[in-house]
């Protein structure tokens, strides 16, 4: 084990403004759900540029309300990727609908559009396209299928927060279809809030979608079913009597989290042009090294750069994924792995019947990829560290073996 400090995987970037709306959030005696948390959706719909936007508990609730708003039922099928977290599935799960898996692309890692077709069938409801890493799904293709079959759309953004389909063109037109900023293209779209994502409450998600009667249906969904604005209750201007219009759920946001979410919101795009940065350094050094891989950005999108991972050559290497990763970690780097591809977990293979080999290039790029260490408070010396480590360990494993790696690193953005 290295005697340096370890840099850990991630290390959350909280400041004075953040303390300061938590404390004045503490000190307002109003913690739980309340008007804090109704500015933070306020400003989250206007940034993302939608009519709606709904704050929960976390992108787990979130999926799970917008699947139950959008209609999904028992023995409905649910069509999304087999890379992502186990979160995506158990949104469907939990309505007793089945979820359907689609292998990825090889080089997004997102679920491949082009096999979409041969997944339907008469009880497909829904596709679930999942933004891995960060990296737009092919929106515009899952779009006009899901259009041709009337499927409903609700996009897995969870790794997402500024993610853009057709960056920098006009959103409007004939060929507008599934682009645009990642939050306005689905039926409904959500994002997490976890401690890791490019914006944290610590732990929250949200909802956003254009249509008022389905934001009006989630709204109700994450507390109780109590009709409309039922946490003013307990406000001086509130009125003790509510109704229970439907069944629904214990998922709504609290203030103090709310108050953290609208502190992160207001340097949401200076926290994401940091972790560029730190993504073309990244490239720069890695990028004429025959045994990585460095992350594909298609043309016209813009990547969220919430996951750097990068990919080996393991026939240009002598040691497998996980030895890589264990010599990280014995430097002094803590690296992780997104994802172990669902179908290959026991509950899936109970539940559906799924085995190793059913989805073919997902397996083999989860045999090969790593995460490394990408967020804003990750420091220059730490990045200088964590690429003269990696380049030490291609050196020390290369088939072909070289004498050093210089460190090369993009100019400063």
């Amino acid at each position: 084990m290295s005697h340096e400090i370890m840099i850990p995987f991630h290390r959350p970037l909280i400041g004075e403004e953040e303390i300061a709306r938590v404390t004045e959030c503490l000190h307002s005696g109003w913690l739980t759900t309340g008007q804090r948390t109704v500015e933070f959706e306020k400003k989250f719909a206007e940034y993302i540029g939608v009519p709606h936007a709904i704050a929960v508990n976390s992108c787990t609730a979130a999926m799970h309300l917008a699947l139950t708003a959008l209609g999904i039922k028992r023995g409905d099928e649910v069509i999304t990727s087999p890379y992502t977290f186990v979160a995506t599935c158990e949104a469907i799960q939990y309505l007793g609908a089945k979820p359907v898996f689609v292998d990825i692309d090889p080089l997004t890692l997102n679920l491949n559009p082009d096999l979409l077709p041969h997944a339907l069938s008469e009880r497909t409801r829904a596709i679930v396209p999942v933004h891995f890493a960060g990296h737009p799904a092919d929106m515009p293709l899952i779009m006009a299928i899901a259009q041709a079959y009337d499927l409903k759309v609700m996009e897995d953004a969870a790794h997402a927060l500024e993610a853009e389909i057709n960056y920098g063109a006009p959103e409007n037109g004939d060929n507008s279809l599934g682009k645009g900023k990642i939050g306005k293209i689905g039926d409904a779209t959500c994002f997490s809030f976890y401690a890791t994502k490019n914006l944290t409450t610590g732990e929250g998600g949200m909802v956003t979608c254009a249509n008022a009667d389905l934001a009006a249906h989630i709204r109700r969904l994450s507390l109780h079913g109590l009709s409309r604005d039922a946490w003013k209750r307990y406000a001086s201007t509130g009125s003790w009597y509510y109704e229970v219009l439907e069944q629904g759920y214990k998922y709504n946001l609290t203030d103090i989290a709310a108050a953290l979410g609208l502190a992160q919101l207001s340097k949401v795009k200076a926290m994401w042009q940091r972790r560029a940065e730190i993504v073309a350094r990244y490239n720069a050094a890695f990028a004429d090294m025959p045994e990585l891989e460095t992350p594909t950005v298609k043309p016209g999108m813009c990547h969220a750069w919430h996951l750097y991972t990068l990919r080996l050559h393991l026939y240009r290497l002598t040691l497998d994924r996980n030895e890589f990763l264990d010599e990280l970690y014995r430097r002094g780097i803590n690296c992780s792995v997104h994802f172990i591809p669902l179908h290959m977990m026991p509950h899936y293979h109970k539940a559906y019947g799924l085995h190793p080999g059913d989805f073919p290039v997902a397996e083999r790029e989860y045999c090969r990829v790593l995460s490394l260490p990408l967020y804003p408070a990750l420091g220059d010396e730490e990045v200088k560290r964590i690429i003269t480590t990696v380049q030490q360990i291609i050196a020390a494993h290369a088939r072909q073996r070289r004498v050093s790696y210089a460190v090369r690193e993009a100019a400063p953005v």
